[in-house]
């Protein structure tokens, strides 16, 4: 059943393979997120791991858009045999994460689609908001927002050579409202950024999302959890690979082999229960259109589950360490899943 082989990635370090599909193994640099480190020490802290990708999630692990900063830090990546994705938060102008400050959503993505360029990167990750933002207006208004400012930026996207991953982050979008994200905008050059924990806070079961977008992964952020019925609901944790109950395992092989090529990049965050009070009536309020029967699958697997203690607080002082030691800990764990260790 496993693998070990080894297949030559063009330009760059050696792709592993699972099964004979190839593992582009990554690092999502949120999971380092308190680290407080320079680009440069991301990128050498990730290639001591054998991370094949670093994913700049945000511009704050970039350290800049500055032409010379982007194209040292492409430069340096190269150096060790990384390739580089690069990214921003929302692009939704109606959403709460919106920053109207930082200039519109389109010249915002033009911004980040030069520093793609100049980094090398084949994409720019964005977002469009938010489980907040199910409460403002129907999600269905803010996808047609998103669309509108993607379509606007279309001939600068192509003329680059690039794509946009939209991720389906924090609540904002189950898997099929993202696929009619990527549709109304054009999925030809745009796609997805495919969060494994993410569609937990959307009462989807991640298997059902990944099987609605597997077509349409241009990236990913995978991360395990743990989830439980409650008399409000369902509690929620992200929890470090190989500690969740949704089969993180079976999740990953099947990523592999329905994306191939498309990195495999951990976005490891631990954290205490979030509970999900479905059992109250103003809780459907941004969730009117979600069919009973996907639904269903979500309470499966709290069904599944069993109360979880709470998470001890943890020092000031202490949270980097842990931090890696999450991190580090889900790297070994997702090797050995994959028969890479």
């Amino acid at each position: 059943m496993q693998r070990r082989d080894f297949l030559a990635a063009a330009g760059g370090a050696p792709l592993m393979a699972y099964e004979g599909a190839p593992v582009k193994l990554g690092v999502d640099l949120f999971s380092l997120r308190t680290q407080g480190w320079s680009p440069f020490e991301y990128l050498d802290y990730c290639a001591k791991w054998g991370a094949r990708v670093v994913h700049f999630s945000e511009i704050r692990f970039l350290g800049g858009l500055e032409d010379g900063h982007v194209r040292e830090v492409g430069d340096h990546a190269k150096k060790l045999g990384i390739e580089v994705e690069i990214g921003m938060r929302s692009v939704c102008p109606t959403s709460k994460l919106f920053d109207a400050n930082a200039g519109t959503a389109e010249e915002q993505l033009t911004r980040m689609i030069r520093a793609a360029t100049i980094a090398n990167s084949k994409i720019v990750r964005c977002v469009l908001g938010s489980m907040e933002d199910r409460k403002t207006r129907p999600i269905e208004q803010h996808i047609e927002a998103t669309a509108h400012v993607l379509r606007n930026v279309k001939s600068r996207v192509v003329d680059a050579g690039l794509k946009i991953a939209i991720e389906n982050h924090a609540g904002d979008m189950q898997g099929r409202e993202l696929l009619s994200l990527i549709q109304q905008a054009g999925p030809d050059f745009v796609g997805a950024c495919l969060d494994s924990g993410n569609p937990l806070w959307t009462l989807e079961d991640p298997h059902l999302t990944l099987e609605t977008l597997a077509s349409y992964v241009l990236t990913s952020h995978i991360r395990d959890s743990y989830l439980w019925d409650t008399p409000a609901g369902t509690a929620v944790r992200w929890v470090r690979m190989g500690e969740g109950n949704v089969d993180i395992a079976g999740y990953v092989k099947r990523y592999v082999q329905k994306c191939p090529g498309r990195a495999l990049s951990l976005e490891i965050i631990v954290t205490g229960p979030r509970v999900f009070a479905w059992k109250t009536p103003e809780f459907w309020d941004g969730y009117r259109t979600v069919p009973a029967w996907e639904f269903s699958r979500f309470l499966a697997l709290a069904a599944a589950g069993k109360p979880q203690p709470p998470m001890p607080p943890v020092p000031r002082e202490q949270a980097a360490e842990l931090e890696r030691a999450d991190f580090e800990a889900s790297m070994r764990r997702t090797k050995e899943m994959l028969g890479l260790a």
